[in-house]
């Protein structure tokens, strides 16, 4: 099958690797890819946004199935322009990337499919969105509505630091149009954990969960980042608690979608808190893979990858896949000022006598004009280790993560300290 992966991050290159590795092949093409993935696809020098373009690679190279990593494209329609020229696409229309794209929408939506979330608020207006806060309990959620690269959402632990946060947003305009509109929620209580759906608009194949961990410190401190690690299997994620994200979030969601005139096909991506007494509640949904979570979670998978993506592409029936034994765990190495800002150009080393079971995945990478591997992002390399448990996992993760060498390196040691207290 020739297959073109959209876009240029640690995200899409577990993608191109999973893809690889169910069926060696394939034809596989990344636009604009990175040089972790260059080495198993074809690299175009095309951004992830640039529709035209796109379109017109795909037709020139016949692609058969399209593989949308980023939200952006498939919020500005990159999945529409494709299917009506033709294409099967592996991602949401632009109407139904909304569930990401717009807070707002997504609360909407939950509200009328009665899925389980934080009370909430959405202001447009300044003085409205503080004159809220200031009769709002304390600790208290603040996020722009748009799409502000993982950035967006502040947990404010008192309403000095809501206030704060939405003048940043609504007056200094820090995410730009991200920010227009400001939703502003109560705090949810409980452990947090990622869940992957691929869905045809109506049935669902439920990936491993994960867990991800946002915060830039060790012990889940300091401001939120796109993600410095994550791990899966998660032990509190039982075949019944799965059951019922299944039965009372994923399918009442994508029946009023369908209801909405905005079926989904793809990646539906929920980011639960689950509260101590087994309620799942939603913190956000996201219309693709999330990122670092695919780094840990495509690498369990058995065969049928493909399968599976072609098909919920299709709105055809969704076939099993299979899930190997063992845990798998991704520490994120982070350029030197992340989250606020990123070094770029910093050679990379990465020793040659990395263990068997660990991967790197490049997600902020580059090559010079000589050859050398430098940063490029935020997020640097995702590095996931495989094992049969997950303390051995962790440790091979983060030995990993701490032998590969570049200047400012940022990086958790503690990634899944939840699950290695249990």
């Amino acid at each position: 099958m020739r297959i073109l992966v959209v876009g240029g991050g640690g995200r899409e290159h577990a993608l191109v690797m999973a893809l690889a590795a169910d069926d060696p092949s394939h034809q596989l093409h990344a636009a604009p890819g990175n040089p972790g993935i260059a080495a198993l696809a074809t690299c175009h020098p095309i951004p992830a946004d640039d529709i035209d373009r796109l379109a017109d690679l795909a037709d020139a190279h016949a692609i058969d199935l399209v593989v949308v990593g980023p939200e952006v494209p498939l919020a500005l329609g990159l999945a529409d322009r494709l299917r009506a020229e033709g294409r099967t696409v592996f991602g949401p229309s632009a109407a139904a990337a909304q569930i990401e794209a717009s807070k707002a929408f997504s609360k909407d939506v939950m509200a009328a499919a009665g899925v389980p979330t934080a009370a909430s608020a959405t202001f447009t207006e300044l003085e409205a969105a503080l004159a809220y806060i200031a009769t709002h309990a304390e600790p208290l959620v603040v996020k722009a509505s748009g799409l502000a690269a993982g950035k967006g959402a502040v947990v404010c632990e008192t309403r000095a630091e809501a206030e704060a946060a939405v003048r940043d947003m609504l007056g200094d305009r820090r995410f730009g149009h991200a920010g227009d509109v400001v939703v502003i929620e109560a705090f949810l209580v409980g452990e947090e954990l990622s869940l992957f759906a691929v869905t045809n608009g109506r049935e669902v194949r439920v990936l491993p969960a994960a867990q991800d961990h946002k915060r830039i410190g060790e012990g889940d401190t300091g401001p939120n980042t796109g993600g410095m690690g994550a791990y899966t299997p998660v032990a509190i994620a039982t075949p019944e608690v799965l059951a019922r994200i299944e039965r009372e979030v994923l399918l009442p969601v994508l029946q009023e979608m369908e209801r909405r005139g905005a079926p989904f096909r793809g990646l539906l991506y929920a980011g639960l808190m689950m509260h101590p007494d087994g309620t799942p509640n939603v913190v956000e949904f996201n219309c693709r893979f999330g990122d670092p979570e695919t780094e840990a979670v495509l690498p369990l998978l058995g065969r049928g990858l493909t399968a599976l993506l072609d098909a919920a592409a299709r709105g055809e029936p969704l076939p099993e896949i299979t899930v190997r034994p063992g845990a798998a765990v991704t520490t994120v190495l982070a350029s030197a000022g992340y989250p606020e800002s990123s070094s770029k150009g910093d050679p990379i080393s990465i020793p040659d006598d990395l263990p068997l079971g660990v991967t790197v995945y490049h997600a902020g990478t580059a090559l010079t004009s000589h050859g050398t591997l430098v940063t490029n992002g935020g997020r640097v390399l995702a590095v996931t280790a495989v094992a049969e448990s997950f303390a051995a996992a962790q440790g091979m993760s983060r030995d990993a993560a701490a032998a590969i060498e570049f200047k400012g390196k940022q990086f958790r040691r503690d990634i899944g300290w939840r699950e290695i207290s249990r």
